[in-house]
């Protein structure tokens, strides 16, 4: 399938809550992100299912749920969406080496991320 979900986002201003609440109802690992970033990873073990995050919501309001679909050209898919009705929220932007990543709202103000990685995913 083209342009695959590749990530899952949860942000709130309780990361630790939600990291405990996600962690304990689906028995999910969830690891701190690498660089003392206040992020965590979600990495199912034996990668079957989606590796996602939960982290601070970065607007500090009450967070929300966000899942990325795999782009081979993140500002083309951009262009794309707003054509079809869509609106830039946050342009691309390269929050690791080697990622790139931007939202976007559907034509009902829906939040989807676009990512684009050159490397493995995080471990």
């Amino acid at each position: 399938m083209p342009h695959p979900i590749a990530w899952f986002e949860v942000v709130g201003k309780d990361v630790d809550a939600l990291k405990k609440f996600y962690g304990d109802l689906f028995d999910w690992p969830i690891e701190d992100a690498p660089g003392g970033m206040p992020y965590a990873i979600v990495a199912p073990e034996g990668q079957e299912g989606l590796m996602g995050g939960i982290g601070p919501d970065p607007s500090g309001g009450n967070g929300h749920v966000t899942w990325y679909v795999q782009s081979d050209d993140v500002q083309a898919d951009l262009d794309k969406a707003e054509s079809l009705g869509g609106q830039t929220v946050m342009p691309p932007m390269d929050p690791m080496e080697g990622t790139t990543i931007a939202l976007f709202t559907d034509p009902e103000g829906h939040v989807i991320g676009l990512v684009k990685s050159s490397g493995p995913p995080p471990s």
